[in-house]
């Protein structure tokens, strides 16, 4: 991947239960729309805010690896969204940590935007983060394909 390249990225927590089986999983695409990565992380049992911070910090990581230095971020998490943009405060502690290393991640590109988005156009990464628990539980996920 050049560098200097715009990356778009789509994140996604799911959590069956909460605290519940919980998985992340990330879609990044480049500017024209195809996909650069695919990715998925069973988390164990976690709740739905901490897999998705788990999502966008997955993808993130991966966005550096590749070399990007501008990322869009799209979520359906609200909360997420509106943490990282300093409209509203981290309470939980369960939750500080991970805000915190996904506010260090995205501070890191020198051009970077995040924002929230219908769950309707988050359903790639959606069903990564669904396959990731499917995955971890021995489930098949072809439901999700």
């Amino acid at each position: 991947m050049k560098q200097g390249r715009r990356l778009i990225l789509y994140a996604d927590g799911a959590a069956r239960g909460n605290p519940g089986p919980a998985g992340a999983g990330a879609v990044l695409l480049d500017e024209d729309g195809t996909v650069v990565a695919e990715l998925t992380l069973a988390l164990g049992r976690a709740t739905n805010n901490v897999a998705e911070y788990s999502a966008l910090i997955l993808g993130l990581e991966e966005a550096k690896r590749l070399g990007a230095n501008a990322i869009d971020v799209r979520m359906d998490s609200k909360l997420v969204v509106e943490q990282l943009s300093g409209r509203w405060r981290t309470k939980h502690p369960g939750l500080i940590p991970l805000a915190l290393r996904a506010g260090q991640l995205l501070a890191s590109f020198p051009e970077r935007e995040i924002r929230h988005v219908p769950r309707e156009q988050n359903l790639v990464a959606d069903a990564l983060s669904n396959r990731a628990i499917d995955a971890a539980a021995g489930v098949s996920s072809d439901k999700y394909r």
